[in-house]
C-alpha cells in the first residue's frame, strides 16, 4: 500500500509541473467574489477580513484541503487594496500562494465600475515525509526538483460592475503570465494572455413586504488544466438577509450540487456549504465541505454580491 501511495505521489509531482497554476476551486465565490476577481477589492466601501476553509473529497487519503486568508478594503474614494495568503494541500504536496490585489473604481450615476489587477507568488513543494519514505530513491529527478520547491509568479486581470446595486457582472482573466509562458514553451502560435477566463453575472430581487430576497447568478469558468464548467446559483435572503440559504449546480465534468447556509450578524458573517459530485468516485467520498468566517469593519449598507 505504501508503494502504491508513493507511486501516486510521484505521478502527482510530474503532473504538477504542468498544473502548478490551477486556480483553487471554491463554492462560496458568490458570497465572496474577491476569491475569483481582483476588481472587487475595496468595492464595498468597508474593510473585510475573512478565513475560508475547503475540504474536498472527504474520505480520500490525502484529499485536497485549502485554507485562504483574505483582506480587502477601500483606500480613499477610488482605490481598493486586497491581500491573500492561501495554502493548498494534496497528499504530500503543499502549494503556498501570496496575492496582492489592486483596484480602481468609479461611479457614473447608478452604475459602479471597477478594474483590478492581482499579482501572485506561489511555491509548490513536497513535504519531508516523501524524502524519508523507504521507497524514495536518491537521484529521482522528478522528486528532487521539488526539494527546494517550484516558485512561480503570475497575475490576474479583472473587471466588475453593478447597476443600481441590483445587477452585477464580472470578468476576470487568471494565469496571464503562466498562459503566455506555456504558449512559448510549447511553440504555440496563439500568443494570447487571455486564454483563461471567469465570467459571473447575476441580479438581486427584493420582496420588501415579505422581508425576503432572491439572487440568481451564473458563472462560466475556463481555467488552466480544468475542464470548462458552468455554475447556476440561487441565493435566498431572509429577515433582512440575516439568514442566507442557497443552492448551486455545476454543469460539466460530471456535474455537482452545492448547498449553502449562513448568517450575518452585525459585522460577522458565517457560511457553510456542502458539495455532492455526480461523478462515479462520489461513492467513495463523503462530499466536499467549505466554511467561511468574515469580519467587516466600518460597515455600510451591503452591496450586491455580498
Amino acid at each position: 500500500m505504501k508503494k502504491i501511495y508513493f507511486l501516486l505521489i510521484s505521478l502527482f509531482c510530474s503532473l504538477s509541473i504542468l498544473q502548478a497554476q490551477d486556480q483553487a476551486i471554491f463554492t462560496q465565490y458568490h458570497i465572496s467574489p474577491i476569491l475569483i476577481n481582483p476588481a472587487v477589492a475595496g468595492f464595498t466601501e468597508y474593510h473585510e477580513l475573512q478565513l475560508n476553509v475547503r475540504n474536498q473529497w472527504t474520505g480520500f487519503p490525502g484529499a485536497p484541503l485549502t485554507y485562504a486568508g483574505m483582506y480587502n478594503g477601500p483606500i480613499g474614494k477610488t482605490l481598493g487594496l486586497g491581500a491573500g495568503l492561501l495554502s493548498e494541500n494534496v497528499a504530500s504536496m503543499t502549494r503556498l500562494r501570496f496575492q496582492l490585489n489592486y483596484a480602481f473604481r468609479y461611479q457614473i450615476q447608478n452604475v459602479k465600475v471597477a478594474a483590478g489587477f492581482s499579482t501572485e507568488f506561489s511555491n509548490l513543494s513536497l513535504n519531508n515525509d516523501v524524502f524519508s519514505n523507504g521507497f524514495y530513491q536518491q537521484g529521482d529527478q522528478v522528486i528532487d526538483d521539488f526539494d527546494q520547491g517550484e516558485k512561480i509568479f503570475d497575475a490576474t486581470l479583472g473587471f466588475f460592475a453593478t447597476i443600481s446595486d441590483k445587477t452585477f457582472i464580472g470578468l476576470s482573466f487568471p494565469n496571464l503570465i503562466v498562459a503566455k509562458i506555456s504558449d512559448i514553451e510549447s511553440g504555440s502560435n496563439e500568443g494570447s494572455f487571455f486564454k483563461y477566463y471567469i465570467f459571473h453575472v447575476g441580479s438581486k430581487f427584493e420582496f420588501t413586504d415579505a422581508n425576503f430576497s432572491l439572487e440568481p447568478s451564473v458563472m462560466l469558468r475556463s481555467i488552466k488544466d480544468v475542464p470548462f464548467s458552468m455554475d447556476f446559483n440561487l441565493k435566498a435572503g431572509f429577515l433582512d438577509d440575516r439568514l442566507i440559504a442557497g443552492m448551486s449546480y455545476r454543469a460539466g465534468t460530471g456535474g455537482a450540487l452545492g448547498l449553502l447556509l449562513g448568517t450575518e450578524l452585525d459585522n460577522f458573517r458565517i457560511f457553510y456549504s456542502y458539495d455532492l459530485s455526480f461523478q462515479d468516485f462520489q461513492q467513495y467520498s463523503s462530499g466536499s465541505h467549505e466554511a467561511t468566517l468574515a469580519l467587516r469593519l466600518k460597515g455600510k449598507k451591503k452591496p450586491l454580491g455580498y
